[in-house]
């Protein structure tokens, strides 16, 4: 196993206090690697990261046609969204349009990282409910695509169709056989892969467009959704919306737990995927944000990606304490 690398710096004056290792990849629509940092044959769980995948089935199995679902919820099968009402109340339509209700989702309730919505439910004495789950739309897609093949309730079985088709895709769009799983956060299993297998299906994303399959338009579809609709990926604060709104639809990029970041750039057809060794989310947006602005994608002087590349460190009394940089070999 080739060691991860360093990857970000976080300095205080003139020190450097702490140091994020990781991995990197970026690869082309053949799925060759292109450039890579630490181990690409890194086995790793993509988290959330791989929502995109787990959603193509519900477009290419015609569910999402059927029940006539649009770019919104396309978007939200695809986020690890904030719990805020804009959420929450599209998440709750859509399981009204199939005759079905929080009782019926399988992702567990959750207190919404969303402050107004967190506030609004203390002051009317309310629990959160599974719709404030940051996982209910990649949910709500498993409940369509169940409700279209008929199947039983406990769609988050690895047994179960809905999985199954999942793991299909899953290692379809990653050239790979899938060497196990693990079981995410939302009760859902979570198939593990290489990093650059990851890469690869993101590479297999942004190059969709230029096939007619369809699996190939399911992808092309729900990466519109996304950069269509960045506010329901993730929300407002958040570097998933932040960072594709200050993109302008040059692409689509996803976070996922314990420092995994993807992105998917049509216009080149290269996919990226990255994870750092400690799990650190501050690490994992400065070197997606660092990459992004390499290929030329991301402006280094939008606000949205100073707050994460070479972003000031900030103490309570607003006096700059020091800073949280990429390193040199991220900087290409």
């Amino acid at each position: 196993m080739i060691q991860p690398v360093p990857m970000v710096e976080v300095w205080r004056g003139s020190i450097l206090e702490s140091l994020h290792l990781g991995h990197a990849v970026i690869c082309d629509s053949a799925g060759k690697v292109v450039r890579s940092w630490g181990d690409p044959d890194l086995v790793m769980y993509p988290r959330s990261s791989s929502k995109m995948i787990q959603a193509l089935p519900l477009l290419s199995s015609g569910a999402a046609a059927k029940y006539g679902l649009g770019s919104e919820q396309l978007a939200l099968a695809c986020a690890s969204h904030n719990g805020a009402a804009i959420h929450t109340e599209r998440v709750d339509r859509w399981l009204g349009q199939l005759g079905l209700g929080d009782a019926d989702l399988r992702c567990g309730p959750q207190d919404p990282d969303d402050r107004p919505e967190h506030e609004r439910l203390i002051r009317a004495h309310e629990k959160p409910c599974q719709m404030h789950n940051n996982c209910s739309g990649k949910h709500s897609g498993f409940l369509t695509l169940n409700q279209h093949l008929g199947a039983g309730p406990e769609y988050i079985d690895i047994d179960h169709p809905v999985q199954q088709s999942c793991l299909a895709a899953f290692e379809d769009v990653t050239g790979e056989d899938s060497p196990g799983y693990g079981i995410d956060g939302c009760s859902a299993p979570n198939f593990a892969t290489s990093l650059k297998g990851l890469a690869r299906a993101m590479a297999w994303f942004a190059s969709a467009s230029t096939r007619s399959d369809r699996q190939s338009q399911a992808a092309a579809d729900l990466t519109a959704a996304m950069m269509k609709h960045p506010e329901l990926v993730a929300g407002e604060g958040r570097a998933c919306t932040e960072l594709m709104r200050a993109m302008n639809g040059r692409a689509a990029i996803k976070t996922g737990a314990e420092a995994v970041f993807v992105a998917i750039l049509p216009e080149t057809q290269l996919g990226i995927a990255v994870k750092i060794a400690d799990g650190s989310t501050r690490a994992s947006e400065c070197a997606i944000a660092a990459i992004l602005v390499s290929l030329g994608v991301l402006d280094p002087g939008n606000p949205a990606t100073r707050k994460r590349l070479d972003a000031p460190i900030l103490n309570r009394r607003g006096i700059d304490c020091g800073s949280i940089r990429a390193t040199a070999e991220l900087r290409f």
